[in-house]
């Protein structure tokens, strides 16, 4: 049920929008890209907005943008190495277009999915309004101060100079879309649709469209008519309701259609099917105004013994919290990059995405709702009390009810969202404030939305919590205690239970530390970290911080209780900032089953033998030891009754898993050759795999995730640099460090290697492997053609790939 981005000629330049002829006055609804050609300067700028400033000697870019990304990592920034010892600042944007003569009469809007944070806007000198919260979306109206046919500038400051102001890696400046609107005077509201799906069963069900409109013509007869539609194309019913227009000019109308299909196709995490809602509003004969909403059918339960169903069916949420920064690529939004995100944690089986701790960039609720992932959709991080000096506490109290309403109206249409949640790790668990305040924000979802239940993520869930005592939320949330899992309804009898954090373990990939079957838990004092050479924590899942578990650890306990509806794991991927459990020179995460480049750590097959039905064997760590050194073998692995392992040829053992083990393990005296593994079912083989010793680094390998892009200006290839011998083994120690050059259609967008501690920059042309591999993300430009990406490296023989945009 989400609201669609209602995009008609996305791809259109705004010359489309100057060009203003008679088509423009026919339309309805006109909205357009308006990402490109902004100017932009990073620092204070005095009188920014006066529309005659001479920015012509500023940066030209286009959106979104973070200007954070592209800055030096130092421990003295004053985000700290918590916020991802990256720069802040001020930053100006600009932007100069024209509405044609043809709009006179229609309004005008522009709107911001997201800008961090503290924006001003003007046009034309005029100021639209402030907006302090850096993740939710808003909309200024243009109309009363437009030149018509003649030249308008935009100004935008955004100040992000006041630090520490959160608690992980935020970014810097417009870093998500930008949208221009026209529509006519009478025209469905901004996010002006509410779908509810009722008596839904296989055989029918009722999809209601409560449609909010305004209107500023004189009194007139209006028909709202909503159509719905199959994802190919095909139409399945339709309802309608005429409305008489008050004569109070902007005045706002509601009417609700009702229409029942017939054995609907469910939308579920296995089969997210979309159906599709063009409501149109006629006068007379004359369409005013048209607009589409993504539906999706279906119907789920939280129950206090059963668990989480959907669609009748039970089942577990499991699911992960990411942040929204896409590593390299920073805070800037990319759909792609999201949607490599989301395809490998679909690959690994799961199910579920948290948006810790913030509202979520539209184009993630987008694609959730097209690759089926159930969605708990989170507002603040912090209510009254700060968590970092300077963050949205010193708002909350002002706009905390606008950014709330703003986020459930924007939000919820979608068939993704399953939860809504109103804080994360509030400090008022433990303060009388929680009975005002829990109540209050759960009155206001409540008034915009009834079909999700409510909850908060709570660290100290025990029966004094104040939030829980309050009775405003729906669903009790549990930030790690793992261990009280079991005894929920000792404490809370009859409650409904949901894992909102989870686990915590830590993880470099590709490095290992012998004894593996021993838990190492990083002392609490931050000063006194689990230190290793390179801050460096054992990829082995036996490491976790004080309040959290490892993965193996939580899993066995989730798996086994119905009543425990599911989980949302601490972290899906590696982030920017909080570096536990280390300081400075650690500048990013340890907590994510993938790393920031987006390379599987070796936990990520355990979930993918647990969480999925596709046959999986993964062995580790590499086979590249000191002669003699006693190291120790782990393989995940499924469908299979066993797992031999051969050293050189010769079985060293068959291991099974049992009672509630996850893995096996053999502990041997490393010596180069081959490990070969083999699982076995009923005797049969399933899957057999190799490591191999592997020798001196020889030559660079390019592999791209997509060798075809969109000649649009956005889209990505992601490239997987290999360091490998001379008989094409990667190299696990190697470092080398990568030189890249690109030719033809395309530019390089970032490199990384997922290093927690890498310094250089990743807008750079040059990277270090690390554990042998590196990455380099290629992003399109807007002509079609080859893109050519060349990587050398001294000593090595250089390897070079074509990719095509078209």
């Amino acid at each position: 049920m989400s609201i669609s981005r209602n995009i008609r000629g996305k791809a259109l330049l705004l010359m489309t929008l100057m060009a203003g002829g008679q088509a423009f006055a026919q339309q309805p609804r006109q909205k357009l890209d308006f990402d490109k050609n902004w100017h932009f300067n990073l620092g204070a700028v005095e009188h920014g907005e006066t529309p005659s400033l001479d920015d012509s000697k500023w940066r030209t870019l286009s959106l979104p943008h973070d200007w954070s990304i592209e800055g030096k990592f130092s421990k003295d920034n004053p985000a700290t190495p918590e916020g991802g010892a990256l720069p802040g600042g001020i930053g100006w944007y600009r932007k100069t277009f024209t509405v044609p003569a043809a709009a006179k009469g229609k309004l005008v809007y522009i709107d911001f999915d997201g800008v961090y944070q503290k924006s001003d806007v003007w046009v034309n000198g005029h100021h639209l309004g402030f907006r302090p919260n850096g993740y939710i979306s808003f909309r200024y109206e243009l109309t009363p101060y437009l030149n018509f046919g003649g030249k308008n500038t935009i100004a935008v400051k955004v100040d992000n100079s006041v630090q520490p102001n959160s608690r992980w890696y935020s970014g810097s400046g417009i870093y998500r879309h930008v949208w221009l609107e026209t529509t006519n005077k009478t025209a469905i509201d901004e996010w002006g649709t509410y779908v509810t799906t009722t008596d839904v069963s296989t055989s029918s069900a009722k999809v209601n469209v409560q449609v909010q409109l305004h209107n500023d013509k004189a009194a007139s007869q209006l028909t709202v008519t909503t159509k719905l539609y199959d994802a190919a194309g095909k139409f399945i019913a339709a309802a309608g309701e005429a409305t008489s227009a008050k004569q109070n000019g902007a005045e706002s109308l509601t009417v609700t259609n009702t229409l029942t299909v017939k054995n609907p196709v469910l939308w579920s995490v296995d089969k997210p099917y979309l159906y599709k809602a063009v409501t149109q509003v006629t006068q007379g004969k004359t369409i005013v105004d048209e607009y589409t909403t993504t539906v999706g059918i279906r119907y789920f339960d939280f129950d206090a013994d059963k668990g989480f169903s959907l669609n009748g069916k039970p089942m577990k949420i499991l699911g992960v919290c990411n942040h929204h920064d896409l590593g390299s690529l920073g805070s800037a939004v990319n759909t792609r990059a999201l949607e490599r995100q989301l395809q490998m944690l679909k690959a690994m089986g799961c199910n579920g995405i948290r948006t810790s701790h913030n509202p979520p960039a539209p184009e993630l609720l987008d694609l959730c709702d097209k690759m089926g992932f159930i969605v708990m959709d989170e507002a603040f991080d912090c209510w009254e009390w700060k968590k970092a000096t300077y963050d949205y506490h010193l708002f909350f109290k002002e706009w905390h009810k606008r950014d709330l309403e703003d986020q459930i109206k924007r939000d919820r249409n979608h068939p993704s969202i399953m939860i809504w949640s109103v804080g994360n790790e509030i400090p008022q668990q433990a303060d009388t404030s929680a009975y005002r305040i829990a109540p209050e924000l759960a009155a206001i979802v409540h008034s915009l939305d009834k079909t999700r239940p409510i909850t908060t993520a709570n660290d100290r869930p025990d029966t004094s919590n104040k939030i829980v005592k309050s009775g405003a939320i729906d669903l009790i949330g549990y930030n790690y205690h793992e261990r009280d899992y079991p005894t929920f309804h000792n404490r809370y009898p009859g409650k409904k239970f949901i894992a909102t954090e989870t686990t915590s373990g830590l993880e470099t990939r590709g490095y290992y530390e012998m004894p593996s079957d021993s838990i190492r838990v990083w002392p609490t004092s931050w000063d006194k970290p689990f230190v290793r050479e390179g801050n460096n924590v054992s990829a082995y899942d036996n490491t976790r911080p004080p309040w959290g578990s490892t993965h193996e650890m939580t899993w066995k306990i989730m798996k086994k209780y119905d009543f425990l509806s599911g989980m949302f794991i601490w972290t899906g991927f590696d982030y920017l900032g909080e570096p536990t459990p280390y300081s400075w020179p650690s500048r990013s995460s340890y907590f994510g089953i993938i790393d920031l480049a987006g390379f599987p750590k070796d936990v990520y097959y355990m979930y993918q033998s647990e969480w999925t039905k596709k046959d999986v064997l993964h062995i580790f760590p590499h086979w590249n030891w000191e002669p003699g050194k006693m190291i120790d073998i782990w393989a995940y692995y499924n469908n299979a009754d066993e797992v031999e392992l051969y050293l050189n040829g010769k079985s060293v053992g068959i291991k099974k898993k049992t009672g509630d083990d996850l893995h096996v393990m053999w502990r041997l005296k490393f010596e180069p050759g081959t490990l070969k593994a083999v699982s076995r079912k009923n005797g049969k083989v399933v899957l057999t795999r190799e490591i191999r010793t592997a020798g001196a680094p020889a030559k660079v390998e390019l592999i791209a995730d997509r060798s075809l892009i969109k000649a649009d200006g956005k889209d990505l290839s992601f490239v997987t640099v290999k360091i490998l011998d001379k008989d094409g083994n990667i190299v696990p120690d190697a470092d080398n460090k990568v030189n890249f050059k690109i030719t033809g259609e395309g530019f390089i967008a970032g490199v990384d290697n997922g290093d927690p501690v890498n310094h250089d920059s990743f807008k750079v042309n040059y990277r270090k492997a690390f554990h042998g591999l590196a990455l380099a993300i290629v992003q399109a430009k807007e002509k079609a053609g080859n893109i050519t990406l060349s990587a050398t490296a001294d000593g090595l023989t250089g390897s070079t790939l074509v990719l095509k945009s078209k």
